[in-house]
């Protein structure tokens, strides 16, 4: 089935012996940002987000529905056009499954850093024309999360990856154009 932003894909393959079927969201990806300033603040929005039906602490993000565009160029994108903001440096955070058992979405979460004003201000529309950008402690999100104050996995997954990344001197990142085998784009499609 088609939909307007992600499809509900179904396949029958081979599993153990036994042939079964499965339906799933097929979902083009997504990236994240981290943007992290030199006093170790994170840059947040909020928006409203419909399925759940409430506005929610986020980190700058978007879906990778361009063709041929380079997750890390798309993260580039989204954080100028959510917040206004550029970087001059980017690394690979981490990256996750949102749901294995109903969707093949995956989120690579980019660490941007060396932030600055962008010298275009974007336009925003429906959800995005009223968001609320926001600076917050990296340690403050981490007691959020803690606290259950927020849910978003994207910022949940993020934060804690960045405070075990910073606990260790940064060493887990990755360079901005590290491979990704696992988004979907790159599997066989032919099940």
């Amino acid at each position: 089935m088609e939909g307007y932003v992600w499809d509900v894909r179904q396949d029958a393959f081979d599993y153990n012996g036994s042939e079964i079927v499965r339906d799933y969201i097929d979902h083009p990806g997504a990236v994240a940002v981290l943007a992290l300033d030199d006093q170790d603040r994170v840059l947040l929005i909020q928006q409203y987000r419909h399925p759940v039906r409430m506005r929610e602490w986020e980190l700058p993000a978007g879906l990778l529905d361009i063709d041929g565009e380079h997750a890390y160029i798309g993260a580039q994108r989204e954080l100028a056009e959510e917040t206004d903001v550029v970087a001059s440096e980017w690394n690979v955070l981490t990256e996750f499954y949102t749901s294995p058992g109903g969707s093949n979405e995956v989120i690579r979460i980019y660490l941007a850093r060396g932030l600055s004003p962008a010298t275009e201000v974007f336009e925003r529309t429906d959800e995005e024309a009223d968001m609320i950008v926001r600076w917050v402690s990296l340690d403050d999100c981490i007691d959020a999360i803690l606290a259950r104050k927020v849910q978003n996995p994207s910022l949940v997954v993020g934060v804690l990856a960045a405070a075990a990344s910073r606990a260790r001197g940064w060493a887990s990142l990755g360079p901005a154009d590290l491979p990704w085998p696992r988004h979907p784009s790159n599997w066989d499609r032919t099940v």
